[in-house]
């Protein structure tokens, strides 16, 4: 099944276009190897709700999804817009023994296919750069979760420290474009191209402190992160409030 896409959505589509087979080995990539980090930390609190019931949202090939199930024993609903992505998180799905624990399928993180309060934790992962509207979103999110139950994410993040920010910066325009198209040619060039530009600019319009203002105004509770690896990364979690305000 396909879903139109907006704007935002198509960019992501665009720029992640044949890399299906090669996304993780890109993320250590531009992580420095430190993504497998955020992922245990994100695991770790969606873990806190003692789920049954999991949405994984912007799953890509599914490495998160099955990280959950495997933490947890939750069944996980994995969704994504890219459809290669989907098929190689299926492979990846089967690989790890864990057909009819983790389904995968096609939607937008802005428009779920779901009931009300359908999933005990819920957790999304580099999306909400290629939303329209991030606060949207985010409600339509927490619109799947159980009160009481956990949202989590994990996203690329912009040094605080001015010396490592500086090095971030070049590492990201010219260091990892360049070993973007040493190691997988032209696909792996213009992501590395794109998401240095990308993550600074979305934390220029959206703050942490901001993004965490727009998890309460959706109705989430006791919000916090946790910057990483010297804020190379960010991990942000919170609650559905038991009633509304």
């Amino acid at each position: 099944m396909s879903v139109p896409a907006r704007p935002g959505n198509e960019v992501a589509r665009a720029v992640f276009a044949g890399l299906p087979d090669r996304y993780d080995r890109l993320a250590a990539l531009l992580s420095l190897g430190q993504d497998r980090r955020w992922r245990r930390e994100l695991v770790r609190r969606i873990a806190t709700a003692g789920p049954q019931s999991v949405l994984d949202v912007a799953t890509g090939p599914a490495g998160i999804a099955i990280a959950v199930t495997r933490s947890t024993g939750a069944a996980v609903v994995g969704v994504d817009l890219n459809e290669p992505m989907l098929r190689e998180g299926l492979a990846n799905v089967r690989r790890s023994d864990l057909t009819g624990r983790v389904r995968l399928a096609v939607a937008a993180g802005e428009r779920l296919p779901f009931r009300d309060g359908a999933f005990d934790a819920v957790c999304f992962s580099y999306l909400l750069r290629y939303v329209d509207d991030p606060a949207a979103t985010v409600s339509e999110l927490t619109r799947c979760l159980r009160p009481g139950g956990v949202l989590g994410c994990l996203e690329f993040h912009v040094p605080p420290m001015w010396w490592w920010r500086w090095l971030w910066r070049l590492y990201t325009r010219v260091v990892l474009p360049s070993l973007g198209a040493l190691t997988g040619g032209r696909a792996w060039y213009r992501v590395g191209r794109f998401l240095g530009p990308s993550i600074d600019g979305f934390y220029a319009r959206l703050p942490i402190e901001a993004q965490a203002a727009m998890w309460h105004r959706a109705g989430l509770v006791d919000v916090e992160w946790r910057v990483m690896s010297l804020g190379g990364g960010v991990v942000m979690w919170g609650r559905r409030a038991l009633s509304e305000p």
